[in-house]
């Protein structure tokens, strides 16, 4: 093993600088250009004033570290690194972050050091080295260069270790993106089948959301192992449950509700009024989560949940939404949204044919969960 500060030497701390009016400064990369995935996001790459002197080894090359020194919450901790392949001599990094580049890079390949140090991270290895302060999360980084430790092992094994785990990465991309199109697909078929839900384009016959899906609590018996969800559990966009805490009756508090398989969990809560569950157990939701009773003569779970997640839904209800700190959809007006109530053998064609792509969208979330677990 060889430790990290022989390795690169001690962080360089970034640069801020001072706003830039004519957006003719620097390009600087902030901890919101990190992704969670160790990739460079260059989406809204700020650039500032810099006038400091003597910076030109601050400047990004090909196979530098930047790690994060500040950021992270209680369920993410701080210490997410990033690796940087992008345009050479052009970008710096805030004061937030700091940079590690590989002092030999005969002996040291840096994308391999740079996947020693993601996988620490996804293991949780920084948490030792967090301080909080009011409310931030700050990385010790001096004492977590001084003691990581990578595996020496020769730089052609290194390499070849590296060329895996790039493959390995490509192929989640892929599979990534086939779920996107196939997500896609079903928001297609949706609209085929029933148009546009606010403007009723097809015609429907309509009846308030009270009455084809009013909002209830779950009354009948639990399972000895109890879901308890929150929004932060559920993917935007597709309903997907991502995690889920297994709680017992006693562990949840009164700002909760009860859901069973038959329901639809709608979330009030802005921004995340397009997570819309089909949940396919019994359980607790915190209570920006609604539950809904789809009607089962008028309207079924499928066609109410792709409804209620589509944009044009989800763009009118926005518009209604109040409150300051936490704006929330006022449920008389949600009760009173004149739903299209198609012909049920439509709303069945629909659902059976989210059942199918739903089949494939599993096979390709399996084999991403699965590969995710490649060791680093």
């Amino acid at each position: 093993m060889a430790k990290l500060i022989d390795i690169t030497g001690k962080t360089l701390s970034g640069e801020w600088g001072t706003d830039d009016a004519s957006g003719d400064g620097i390009p600087v990369l902030r901890t919101t250009n990190f992704t969670n995935e160790g990739v460079v996001n260059y989406n809204d790459v700020v650039t500032r004033t810099i006038t400091k002197k003597n910076i030109d080894e601050k400047f990004l090359r090909k196979g530098d570290i930047i790690i994060e020194k500040s950021g992270g919450s209680d369920k993410f901790p701080v210490g997410r690194v990033i690796y940087f392949d992008g345009e050479e001599n052009t970008y710096l990094f805030n004061n937030f972050t700091g940079l590690l580049r590989v002092k030999n890079q005969d002996v040291w390949y840096p994308r391999y050091v740079f996947y020693s140090l993601f996988a620490n991270y996804k293991r949780g290895g920084t948490r030792a080295y967090e301080n909080k302060t009011t409310g931030l999360h700050n990385l010790k980084t001096d004492d977590y260069v001084s003691r990581y430790e990578v595996a020496e092992i020769d730089k052609q094994e290194q390499v070849s270790i590296c060329e895996k785990l790039d493959k390995i990465y490509a192929i989640i991309k892929s599979r990534e993106l086939e779920l996107q199109l196939l997500d896609d697909l079903i928001k297609a078929r949706f609209v085929e089948l029933f148009g546009l839900p606010v403007s009723n384009t097809k015609g429907w016959k309509t009846e308030q959301m009270g009455e084809v899906a009013p909002a209830v609590n779950y009354k009948g018996e639990f399972d000895d192992e109890v879901w308890l969800l929150n929004l932060d559990m559920v993917e935007a966009q597709t309903g997907r449950i991502l995690d889920y805490l297994v709680v017992s009756e006693e562990e949840v508090g009164n700002s909760t509700c009860t859901f069973d398989t038959s329901n639809v969990l709608y979330s009030k809560l802005r921004p995340y009024l397009n997570k819309v569950v089909i949940p396919d157990r019994c359980g607790y939701a915190t209570s920006e989560l609604i539950p809904l009773q789809p009607v089962k003569t008028k309207i079924n779970r499928e066609y109410l949940a792709f409804m209620l997640r589509s944009d044009e839904f989800v763009n009118m209800i926005n518009e209604k939404v109040a409150g300051a700190k936490m704006p929330r959809v006022p449920m008389g007006d949600f009760r009173k949204f004149d739903v299209p109530v198609p012909p049920m053998e439509f709303q069945e064609q629909f659902a059976d044919f989210v059942h199918q792509v739903d089949k494939s969208k599993f096979m390709k979330i399996d084999y991403i969960n699965k590969t995710r677990r490649f060791p680093l």
